[in-house]
């Protein structure tokens, strides 16, 4: 009786041994993917092609501290600091209000599979152009030379995804999904902007991935938010001012590491970039971007 009471002592402790082993490796799969669902960084000489402005050249540089990222917990968190500038084509090819934003994200895994991922984040964004004076000018235009700039966001989002064909030994795909809603309101902002920015946003970002042997090989990119806050001007249906898009194709030779040539195409109803947020166009963008990609496992 002793002896089968001391098997059975053995194989419960095993049971839970291979079971915390499971736990870690799932967790360190999620925090690779959290690196790899993060915000593209670019270069793109001309910038934004069709802008009301003209630009030498555009860049966003963002990236992801993870400063909480261990096997032992299903949560994560990261310092996230996204920086854009446009640089226009002016004898000093000035750098006009700069984009500074900077923040931390929270990382909550809800399943135990990554080839059919699910997980929560939950943003906290500052966003400003580090300009201090008036932000509309005596005749109510926005001044775009020093004008302040500044709002705080949280986002709220739910991410899912899967790979398709990932038995076969020509390469795999990826769907990746993200449903969130975005606010400013609980926090200071401009006043400048009351009534006439997208303080309340509902987003969906998806990504389709190709994935060969060695690598990642492409990248389709969709990106869609919308305002749905009360703006002055405008109704709930003014698709011209409440509606942002953007499609995008990143594509990375066998020569690149973690780097790629770069075309995107897309609308800004409400232009992100900082006070610049009353222009609306079509744009396309050329270059080359760079994050996390995937490597050989």
């Amino acid at each position: 009786m002793k002896i089968s009471g001391f098997l059975l002592l053995i194989c419960s402790l095993n049971i839970i041994s291979v079971h915390a082993q499971n736990q870690q490796e799932i967790n360190t799969d999620f925090i690779q993917l959290y690196k790899e669902n993060a915000e593209l960084s670019y270069i793109s000489p001309r910038g934004e092609i069709g802008s009301p402005y003209k630009y030498v050249i555009n860049g966003r540089l963002t990236t992801t501290y993870m400063l909480l990222a261990t096997e032992k917990l299903p949560i994560a968190f990261a310092v996230v600091p996204d920086f854009t500038v446009r640089v226009l084509e002016q004898r000093s090819a000035a750098v006009r209000t700069p984009s500074f934003r900077l923040g931390g994200t929270l990382f909550v895994r809800l399943d135990r599979s990554v080839p059919d991922y699910k997980y929560a984040t939950l943003t906290y964004t500052h966003h400003s152009n580090g300009q201090d004076g008036e932000a509309l000018n005596p005749d109510g235009s926005i001044n775009t030379t020093n004008g302040n700039f500044t709002t705080n966001a949280l986002t709220l989002s739910y991410h899912f995804g899967t790979d398709l064909n990932k038995n076969t030994n020509a390469g795999y795909y990826s769907l990746n999904h993200e449903i969130g809603f975005e606010w400013h309101k609980w926090f200071n902002y401009e006043k400048a902007l009351t009534h006439d920015y997208g303080f309340s946003r509902f987003l969906y970002n998806f990504s389709w991935r190709s994935y060969q042997p060695e690598k990642e090989q492409w990248r389709l990119n969709l990106e869609v938010n919308y305002a749905v806050n009360p703006m002055t001007e405008y109704e709930l249906f003014a698709l011209k001012k409440r509606l942002n898009a953007e499609l995008s194709y990143h594509y990375s030779f066998p020569f690149m590491n973690n780097a790629y040539l770069m075309v995107a195409a897309g609308y800004y109803g409400e232009d992100p970039y900082n006070i610049y947020y009353r222009n609306k166009y079509s744009y396309i963008r050329l270059g080359i971007s760079s994050g996390i990609l995937r490597g050989k496992k």
